[in-house]
């Protein structure tokens, strides 16, 4: 009884099913001998289920949609589908890599592509098939400058460019980026499309394959931020205070129009302005408008563009007769440049910057409540929390504190207070909405408790800390007790850093960002480059940081007789602010951290100076590790930073690339100065590149397109080191240059360009 008591209720039938069949009789005389027959009945249904599962699961996997990954290979096989990269014998791919390889939508597709083969409609199928990423197909040929016979023009081929008209010039960059939607003809560039070096664009077979590798995120109905500095009238979207470009909102394209990008892409000024065709319909709305409104208004945004349903919106209560729950409508919003702060919108408008974020109401009309704002940013993958899924653990012993709008607590200190009144043995604060909590946080977990500050599966919640005590930090403290868990998910922290300390057993960290230097500058240069956003104080707890953007850690252990803390790191980026030149993980005084460290899939800008690096792999340092006992651990398909002191390295740059040259030098028979001048420049060939290194940035920590091959397919598995391992780039990158050249058209050259 005792054991069929532990088996949840769901699972009691299933596994009882055949002891159920037995009469009555039996069962009770078996319940009266201790259940010996029941629990032998029980190991048999447990087989039994496994081969009926099985054969229920066989029958999905005839289909491609419903069949288990491992069947993916077998039925391309009997379509006759070749896979792109042959399995390398030197690689155990996982299975997000083996999907990557073997992708089941093309294999679903491999019918009806061949059909479609040679078309230029098959293109943007193919690309989403084969590398999961959106595309957009560009011919290049209508957009040569080419001298025309007088007798068969083309007006809309190869003409100079309109003066006139602001519209198409704005577009015009000798970016990548601006190529998919530049209007204007150009000379004839005679570079390949497919060159892997310096692609060419504009040739008579050019076809590009523009492709966005960044995604988007919303923020809903969050703060913006008063740039103090700049004039109380001044507002930026970002709660950072920095310059954060918006970005259109992307649907999917069974809900998008034909001619809107299917990525998200930088919203420019002149994109947010009132078409033409649009201006005799605002003013239809005249009678809508709040008292007092100016008829002879300036050119306002599009409400094509601007809305809540369009993923940008503007709120301030009693402003311009507005309510907190109206957002102030297209007819209100002027699209203007807002570099220099200088421009100034008339009465019962506001100025809004979508290449910098920023917002301007007018000096004699000031908002007197707070301004909230919905948007939408660009970043490379789901790190450091925001509005994206995230898997949550809800247990039903767990007591649930929802804190934001139409929750019984408005506030993270009340939500603790009342834990600390009822002490559940497990808890969590909850918050559910993208707000901006200015409150201080306080926390100390009692001796074999649970608390989990987190935010609800599609928020993005900002802790802002200001000070508050001009006698002490105001920093979030969270103190534990023998035996005692805390965890930070999907939480963004703003202004200050947090402190642990005491006898916590875990500290985890998940899908949270602590802001590299507390908060920015408008150019997204942090303000307090020299303070850790985490501080773990005589700590013994397992330290677990995953998917993650931190700035310095300071590790501090008063006692000098206890085993060194387990910190390990996954899928994040620590970062020091300050390049290579200052430590990112250490102690207090630049000692030595007390800390035995595993680093998976991670980029670390700056020094680490700690006791042991148990594990290190597939991770870019830039700055010096130093460990301080070499002779436990193992760094493996690492960048390590010239003059680090590390464990035992295997295949790491650049000491491959160092060696491979030094043994070229001594085949050669140079001298010593052209011995070292080749292994030096062979050093910095395969220094890392990054598209930025300012966190607030949408390329922040991403892989240069000109870094070299060494790094972005350096890792154990071919994919690039650092934290955008597990999103395979080369891998899907060279999937479709492949899949290209099988299915361009006769007579085009296919490449790929990538908008970023």
């Amino acid at each position: 009884m005792t054991q069929t008591a532990n088996i949840p209720a769901a699972d009691t039938g299933k596994i009882d099913r055949l002891f159920n069949l037995l009469p009555m009789s039996y069962r009770q005389r078996d319940l009266e001998e201790g259940s010996p027959l029941q629990m032998l009945l029980r190991v048999i249904a447990e087989q039994v289920n496994l081969v009926e599962n099985d054969i229920f699961q066989l029958y999905d996997n005839w289909f491609i949609e419903t069949c288990q990954d491992w069947v993916v290979p077998y039925i391309a096989d009997l379509l006759g589908y070749q896979p792109v990269n042959p399995p390398d014998p030197t690689v155990t791919p996982s299975a997000a890599l083996e999907r990557v390889l073997v992708p089941r939508s093309e294999v679903a597709n491999t019918i009806r592509f061949r059909r479609r083969k040679g078309t230029l409609s098959l293109l943007p199928d193919l690309a989403v098939a084969v590398s999961g990423w959106p595309a957009i197909v560009q011919e290049f040929d209508g957009k040569v400058g080419v001298t025309q016979a007088l007798d068969h023009l083309h007006l809309s081929k190869g003409r100079f460019a309109e003066l006139h008209d602001p519209a198409p010039l704005d577009l015009v960059s000798p970016s990548a980026s601006a190529a998919a939607f530049d209007p204007l003809s150009h000379s004839v560039d005679i570079r390949e499309i497919d060159s892997l070096l310096s692609p060419g664009r504009y040739n008579t077979p050019a076809v590009g394959v523009l492709i966005s590798r960044l995604r988007n995120y919303s923020v809903t109905r969050s703060l913006a931020y008063s740039v103090d500095e700049a004039g109380d009238q001044c507002y930026t979207f970002s709660i950072l205070g920095n310059n954060q470009p918006v970005y259109t909102n992307y649907q999917r394209p069974h809900a998008r129009a034909a001619t809107s990008p299917p990525f998200p892409v930088p919203l420019r000024r002149s994109a947010l302005q009132l078409e033409p065709h649009e201006s005799h319909a605002s003013h239809a709305s005249e009678a809508g408008r709040p008292a007092g409104a100016d008829r002879h208004e300036p050119d306002h945004a599009s409400s094509h563009v601007y809305g809540v349903e369009h993923g940008l919106a503007i709120w301030t209560d009693g402003w311009g007769g507005f309510d907190s729950k109206t957002p102030i409508p297209a007819s209100r919003i002027i699209p203007a440049d807002l570099t220099d702060w200088r421009y100034r919108p008339a009465n019962n408008h506001v100025a809004l910057d979508p290449e910098l974020g920023r917002i301007a109401f007018p000096p004699e009309q000031l908002p007197q409540g707070d301004v909230y704002v919905t948007y939408n940013y660009a970043f490379a993958a789901d790190m450091g929390g925001g509005e994206y899924p995230r898997p949550l653990v809800y247990s039903p012993s767990t007591r649930i504190y929802q804190v934001g709008v139409g929750c019984e607590f408005s506030s993270i200190h009340d939500a603790s207070e009342q834990w600390r009144e009822q002490k559940p043995v497990n808890a969590v604060i909850e918050l559910i909405d993208s707000s901006v909590y200015q409150e201080q946080v306080h926390l100390a977990i009692p001796a074999r408790h649970s608390l989990e500050l987190r935010a609800s599966s599609g928020a993005r919640p900002v802790l802002l800390h200001l000070d508050l005590h001009a006698t002490r930090p105001d920093a979030i403290t969270v103190a534990g007790e023998s035996h005692s868990r805390f965890t930070l998910d999907g939480v963004t922290v703003v202004g200050r850093g947090i402190q642990v300390s005491g006898e916590l057993d875990t500290l985890a960290i998940r899908h949270s960002t602590l802001v590299p230097g507390w908060s920015l500058h408008p150019d997204c240069t942090p303000r307090r480059t020299n303070e850790p956003s985490l501080a773990l104080n005589n700590l013994t707890a397992n330290v677990k940081i995953d998917h993650s953007i931190l700035g310095g850690i300071q590790i501090y252990q008063q006692k000098q007789d206890v085993d060194p803390i387990r910190l390990r790191v996954a899928n994040s980026i620590i970062d020091s602010t300050h390049r290579q030149n200052a430590f990112v993980i250490n102690a207090p005084e630049d000692r030595i951290a007390p800390a035995a460290i595993h680093f998976h899939h991670c980029t670390v800008i700056g020094k680490v100076q700690t006791h042991s690096v148990i594990l290190a792999e597939n991770s870019i340092f830039i700055g010096e590790l130093r460990v301080a006992r070499r002779q436990q651990g193992c760094v493996r398909f690492c960048y390590i930073s010239p003059s680090s002191r590390t464990p035992q390295r295997f295949h790491c740059q650049p000491d491959l690339v160092e060696q491979a040259a030094a043994s070229e030098a001594k085949a050669q028979s140079l001298s010593v100065e052209d011995t070292r001048s080749l292994v030096r420049v062979e050093g910095l060939r395969v220094e890392p590149q990054f598209l930025s290194t300012r966190y607030g940035t949408p390329n922040y920590c991403r892989l240069a397109d000109d870094c070299a091959a060494e790094i972005t397919a350096g890792a154990d598995d071919r994919s690039e080191m650092g934290v955008f391992h597990n999103l395979y780039a080369p891998q899907r990158a060279n999937n479709l240059r492949t899949r290209l050249f099988e299915y361009t058209p006769a007579a085009c050259d296919a490449g790929i360009l990538f908008v970023t």
